[in-house]
């Protein structure tokens, strides 16, 4: 089963056990946490099936452990205006996250589990 999720302003096509970097994310090194923004499920039984939220898929979720915190690989901005001697450079260095997805949730599994446990 595969979800295609949001979150930091892209989306990304996971499945369980992927390793995905992230923009930074509340949540120490070996801590779990929960993705909520499930804008797709799929490969369900018959690896045909699928489901797409407007926008979103209510109930469904994805979970993942933090593995560590670092920086990204150096971007560089260079601005120039020819023949006005301006040259700038700066360089940027972007804060991820790194996650390893241990779980995806749709929302039948949800109310599955809520129904067992209201009984």
């Amino acid at each position: 089963m595969y979800a295609v999720i949001r979150t930091g302003g892209k989306q990304y096509r996971v499945v369980k056990d992927d390793v995905i970097f992230v923009e930074k994310l509340a949540g120490d090194p070996g801590a779990t946490i929960t993705l909520g923004d499930v804008l797709m499920l799929g490969g369900g039984d018959n690896n045909k099936e699928h489901k797409t939220g407007a926008p979103l898929i209510a109930g469904a979720s994805v979970t993942a452990k933090v593995l560590e915190h670092k920086l990204g690989e150096k971007v560089l901005v260079f601005k120039k205006k020819r023949r006005h001697n301006y040259r700038r450079k700066n360089g940027h260095r972007q804060a991820i996250t790194v996650l390893r997805i241990t779980g995806i949730r749709s929302e039948k599994e949800k109310d599955s589990k809520e129904a067992s446990h209201g009984a």
